[in-house]
């Protein structure tokens, strides 16, 4: 080194010590208004403003003369609609109103605070500063009383408050623990409630972001490592609002087919065809209902994706054939890494055309991955993404509906554990590099995958999971939380993880069931797979070397407990659906904290070990072994015991006893509740008969309750065409009774019932007669005919109509 001029290089003189100079805007200049685009000018920096309703404002930090207002793939058009306000100027602010809120931003430092019309301060901005490199922080007011929620799949508890957490998407294979700051989504949006309000913030970067409610006592930092602070701000105040307007702007759940919402068996792996079809027949002789079985990696030719293994699985198409008619389907992974091999098809295709990540110089990036050294598609380039979904053929020309998505944060083993940074992604012609675009690779996949799923299945609805994701995810997959552990604190941490990945709009979430690693036993099985029933996903999954945990792993007396809660879901299938389409119209999860519907309820702040399904079932889940009581809160209102029946008043806490067969299940009184027959799989051909379930109906004349049961063929797109059914219900309380009225307001598909069914449960008084209609015995019933019955047991009055071809009405008179 001596000899060269190496000797001199300025890092051999030691440490140079320079203070990095983090810059503000400075003084204000002018302000620009064009159209519906606010430009505030300043000394060092600008900010871009544009309104998208009374509710919601975009407001961007640029350098230079114009914004670049594009957004990402996270935004949809549809819930992006510029609008002017009404904005005045004095010396002091720039003042912007709305019919919601008022923005105010003061010139001198450019803190921007947002009120409501009745001057509470609902946010503020007080500060935002960046480095030479373009590293920005944003600091925001953290009131005493502040909450936090959202950030989607994240360890620790329902309130962040008190959390740091990275956005960055990583294969974490080590244990969930709570101080885990990254997993495999990033979702940059913050849900912060204070004062009996709340707001949303999402900042649309998919590069690495932070957010920091722990650091500062009465303020939370925002920070980006690099690309655009570009920032939306949704206003409520009531939380179901802002998650409601923040899937209007990142878009909701396409309504899945419904054997995608039945129960799922899984395992790392299942190794050969015959295991496959002797899974498939041993759920089929224990009479345990399953929709799907999931191929993982080593159903592959050598890790390559679009192949079999053609001696593992000598003939997938006779295999998958055999399943169909068993009514079970397969849901294959497929990885984003593309084995470097010059006879393989899909990498001789890839390296021809162009469609692998590449470095600025032109190389494609290699990493290792299961097949050793693999290509990465680039997915920002809409050409990749449509020859990529191409590829598919391969698996819906042998029937195949669902895939699997893994290993696509991109995941790479290597130090980093991800692509090299200075991987440079042609982004439709809008270079970026794999540093600045790195949260989104895992969605951009799915989305191609998603979107030619579609294209090549017949009009079926396609079903695709994935473990990494960005904000829009929910759009094109469903989301699993990735490698977790046979733990009961890692069931317990499912709850609030998956809670608040819905209010996060991934509504369509859940873990895996019993465990991915480590060793499962009976007792964590049958709670897990009590508790995992009632998520949105529902899967049973487990690693190689592990105990088995298929629903019979562990004797009798666990199967027959497990058997009965999985067909619950499925019993329950009509009442999941409906939520299911109820969250792909307005957005709000399937499964929801409490504080979703009890916002001024002090007692569910961070209540996380207990949820709603929508928003009148309550599910209180044992998490803990050798235990057969719990407490339980049940918020303002009566709740109803699903098993016994027993009312109970809300607004406190109760002691739920919960042997090992019981889950507590409580139903709000005033509620419907569908449920169908227990089909073995989601599409069996039986009698589409379903029973509204009513609890605690009152003859008092303030007694409503109503419930719209949404029906369409669950497998095809035909639902978009019009073709689905609305049955709406109403109960009102009177003088004499209860009435219950029933009416189509839309019939567009017709199922295969010729009667309907209502069963009353707690009824507040004595049924004596029902008008036009005899009393029967509960055969009678069974048999088709129409009347009625009272199990005097269980005190549940049972009801059984014909089915409406426009409408009817049922009159309950009391004794």
């Amino acid at each position: 080194m001596e000899d060269t001029s190496q000797a001199i290089h300025p890092d051999h003189s030691g440490p140079v010590i320079v203070q990095e100079a983090w810059l503000t805007s400075g003084k204000f200049v002018k302000l620009e208004q064009d159209e519906s685009l606010y430009i505030c000018r300043a000394e060092h920096a600008n900010f871009a403003i544009v309104f998208l309703s009374d509710d919601c404002f975009r407001i961007q930090l640029f350098k230079g003369d114009k914004p670049d207002l594009s957004t990402t793939t996270a935004i949809v058009k549809e819930g992006y609609r510029p609008t002017k306000v009404q904005m005045e100027e004095n010396a002091e602010e720039i003042i912007f109103r709305t019919a919601s809120i008022i923005l105010r931003m003061d010139k001198d430092s450019f803190t921007w605070t947002v009120l409501n019309h009745s001057g509470q301060v609902v946010a503020r901005q007080s500060l935002i500063s960046w480095n030479p490199r373009s590293a920005t922080t944003a600091v925001y007011d953290m009131p005493a009383e502040s909450h936090f929620y959202g950030l989607g799949e994240k360890a620790s508890f329902l309130d962040k408050r008190g959390e740091h957490y990275t956005n960055w998407n990583t294969d974490v294979y080590a244990p969930h623990l709570p101080e885990i700051e990254a997993l495999y989504q990033s979702v940059p949006f913050l849900i912060h409630m204070h004062s009996g309000l709340s707001y949303g913030i999402f900042v649309d970067n998919p590069g690495r972001t932070d957010f920091d409610m722990r650091s500062h006592q009465i303020a939370y930092t925002i920070g980006s490592a690099t690309g655009n602070y570009d920032l939306y701000f949704i206003y409520g105040p009531d939380m179901k609002e802002v998650v409601a307007r923040y899937t209007t702007i990142t878009g909701k759940i396409s309504l899945p087919p419904k054997w995608a919402i039945g129960y799922h068996q899984s395992r790392y792996s299942y190794e050969t065809q015959e295991e496959v079809l002797q899974l498939a027949r041993t759920f089929r002789e224990k009479q345990i209902p399953v929709d799907v079985i999931y191929l993982d990696i080593h159903y592959m030719d050598e890790y390559r994706v679009f192949t079999f293994d053609p001696v593992r699985f000598p003939d997938p198409k006779g295999m998958i054939k055999e399943l169909q008619e068993m009514g079970i389907r397969i849901v294959p992974i497929v990885d984003p890494g593309v084995k470097k091999d010059p006879k393989y098809k899909q990498y001789i295709e890839g390296v021809q055309n162009g469609y692998f990540s590449k470095k600025l110089e032109g190389e494609i990036f290699f990493g290792d991955v299961w097949p050793g050294a693999s290509a990465f598609p680039d997915f920002t380039d809409d050409q990749t993404a449509e020859w990529w979904g191409e590829q598919h053929r391969f698996y819906t020309d042998l029937g195949i509906r669902g895939i699997w998505n893994d290993m696509n944060e991109p995941a790479v083993f290597n130090e980093s554990k991800t692509m090299d940074l200075d991987v440079v992604h042609r982004n439709n012609g809008k270079p970026k590099t794999h540093e600045e675009l790195h949260n989104l690779y895992g969605m951009l996949m799915s989305k191609a995958t998603f979107e030619g799923m579609r294209k090549l299945s017949n009009d079926e609805r396609p079903f695709v999971l994935t473990r990494a994701g960005y904000s829009g995810i929910q759009r094109y997959a469903a989301v699993w939380t990735g490698d977790n552990r046979s733990f009961w604190e890692h069931m317990a941490m499912a709850m609030p993880m998956v809670l608040n990945m819905g209010l996060s709009g991934i509504a369509f979430a859940g873990p895996d069931i019993g465990g991915f690693a480590h060793h499962t036993s009976d007792q964590l099985l049958v709670r897990w797979t009590q508790m995992g029933v009632f998520f949105p996903y529902t899967r049973n999954h487990s690693a190689i070397g592990t105990m088995r945990q298929e629903p019979w792993s562990f004797g009798e007396d666990a199967e027959k407990i497990i058997r009965k809660y999985i067909g619950l879901r499925y019993r329950w299938m009509p009442h999941m659906y409906n939520l299911f389409h109820e969250t792909s119209k307005i957005g709000l999860p399937v499964m929801r904290p409490l504080l979703l519907e009890y916002q001024d309820d002090p007692n569910v702040t961070n209540l996380s070990d207990q949820f709603l399904l929508g928003s009148n079932v309550l599910i209180a889940p044992i998490y803990r072994p050798d235990t057969d009581h719990r407490a339980v809160y049940l918020p303002a209102g009566q709740w109803i015991d699903y098993w016994t029946g027993e009312q109970h008043e809300g607004g406190r806490h109760i002691l739920a006893h919960a042997p090992l067969d019981t889950l507590p299940i409580y139903v709000k009184s005033g509620s419907f509740i569908t449920e169908g027959p227990l089909k073995q799989y989601a599409d069996e051909q039986l009698a589409d008969l379903i029973t509204f379930h009513l609890y605690g109906a009152s003859s008092d004349r303030s007694f409503s309750a109503d419930y719209t049961l949404y029906e369409d063929d669950g497998v095809t797109f035909a639902f978009e065409r019009g073709q689905f059914s609305e049955l709406a219900v109403k109960a009102l309380g009177n003088e004499e009774g209860l009435t219950i009225s029933y009416s189509y307001h839309k019939k567009g598909y017709q199922a295969n019932r010729g009667s309907l069914q209502f069963a009353l449960h707690n009824t507040e008084f004595e049924v004596s007669s029902i008008v036009g209609l005899d009393r029967l015995t509960q055969e009678d019933l069974d048999n088709g005919k129409l009347g009625w019955t009272l199990d005097e047991a269980k005190g549940i009055v049972l009801i059984q109509v014909a089915e409406p071809s426009e409408g009817g009405e049922i009159t309950i008179r009391k004794a």
